[in-house]
């Protein structure tokens, strides 16, 4: 059987947005990348970064061999690193640490991919770090592969009907997985439950007609990142919801940039009533290069601020008090990490109360631009609900709930078990 292609310049799991240059845990505390070695450069092997101490630091993972430059690598909760490399017609994978001398290596086994299936790529990392996911795209198909953290190497979880790609987590255990499925020519953000066995449920619907991408989400706040071309037919716009919510989904005109690729990296976790505070890490890639944007829902406005000398392009995360963290390698500083803290909400001022967003219950109409929002049958396809039902403390646990569409869940709460 032949493998399935890798395609090292640009991410299917960001919208087909650029390839971030390197992989950080969900939690934040390892990275890992690809880094060159030699005279030339021209020698590539696994890095390990461990950014959660006093000083970022970086272990060197070279195996027998040079790497190939489209090979794939993934931190672990536990330090260790998955390579996924391509040989011999088969997709391998083992698990990388660092020995006393040289680096060990945990053979994982191989992914036989059909000949038609167009790619084999890891999903971001899972949260937890102790298990990691694959996507094999197919004609008709695609196959989610359990690839690490299973007890008998990779594990087939579930086939989905349609051509999937992205991978975006919703939850912070691990089971709840959206992914975009192309079917009948259109793309939709789907919800697949890996503790229903793949079970698949409809999560974006803007437009009957439209392309709906699910970019970022984060699981404190809901906040979601989308990408459609539902307000712009033919053209796609960057637009933000929140899960749950019975409002559309909207697209500031402040996210259209002429001429550049917009890709939301990284969401400010902790925001946990209060998605509109969320700072937002956007990649912009122009004609003059790569630079680093923030934005807020709650800010009308982009903040454009010059990427840091040796950026690891499109890598980065936020904590939880506002400080956007991005990981940066020079000559002088292999292993750095830049720090850059969130602008204010304009009009907040410290413990203030976040101006009333036009549309919201109980707020006016928005007299703004029409752009800024989805059309109007948007309203009932906004994104789905992963969160859990409202109960009293005394009522018994209820089953773990799937989210649902809104234009099934005419309330914000409503989920189905």
């Amino acid at each position: 059987m032949t493998a399935c292609a890798i395609e090292p310049s640009a991410d299917p799991g960001n919208g087909g947005g650029p390839r971030a240059d390197c992989s950080i845990t969900a939690e934040g505390a390892y990275a890992a990348r690809l880094a060159r070695s030699g005279e030339g450069g021209d020698s590539w092997y696994p890095e390990r970064w461990t950014l959660d101490g006093p000083e970022p630091y970086a272990v060197p993972l070279p195996g027998n061999q040079p790497e190939e430059p489209g090979t794939e690598v993934q931190p672990m909760g536990d330090g260790r690193v998955l390579v996924h490399r391509v040989a011999a017609g088969r997709h391998v994978f083992a698990l990388l640490y660092p020995t006393e001398p040289g680096t060990g290596e945990l053979p994982l086994g191989a992914v036989e991919c059909p000949a038609e299936a167009t790619g084999l790529r890891l999903l971001p990392p899972a949260p937890g770090g102790e298990r990691a996911y694959a996507l094999a795209a197919g004609p008709r198909s695609t196959v989610l592969w359990q690839v690490a953290g299973g007890a008998f190497g990779p594990e087939r979880v579930a086939e989905i009907p349609g051509r999937c790609s992205g991978g975006v987590w919703l939850d912070r255990t691990g089971r709840i997985l959206a992914v975009d499925r192309e079917t009948g020519g259109r793309t939709k953000a789907v919800v697949v439950d890996l503790e229903r066995g793949g079970e698949v449920s409809p999560l974006l619907q803007i437009a009957p007609d439209s392309d709906d991408r699910l970019l970022l989400a984060d699981p404190d706040s809901g906040l979601v990142l989308i990408r459609s071309d539902a307000p712009s037919p033919g053209r796609q716009r960057l637009g933000w919801g929140v899960l749950g919510s019975t409002l559309p989904v909207r697209f500031p005109e402040c996210l259209r940039l002429p001429d550049c690729v917009v890709t939301p990296f990284a969401v400010q976790p902790g925001q946990v009533l209060t998605p509109e505070r969320c700072a937002v890490a956007l990649r912009v890639d122009g004609a003059f290069g790569s630079w680093v944007g923030v934005w807020r829902p709650a800010d009308r406005q982009v903040r454009h601020l010059p990427a840091p000398e040796g950026w690891l392009t499109g890598a980065g995360l936020w904590t939880p008090d506002g400080e956007l963290r991005l990981p940066c390698s020079t000559p002088r500083s292999p292993c750095g990490v830049a720090r850059l803290a969130a602008p204010d909400v304009p009009g907040t001022g410290t413990g203030g109360e976040l101006p009333e967003e036009p549309g919201e219950p109980g707020g006016p109409a928005d007299p703004g631009n029409p752009e800024d929002s989805a059309p109007e049958d948007s309203a009932s396809g906004g994104p789905g609900e992963p969160g859990a039902t409202d109960a009293s403390a005394a009522a018994p646990a209820p089953a773990r709930p799937r989210p649902v569409p809104l234009q099934q869940a005419p309330l914000a709460r409503l989920v189905t078990k």
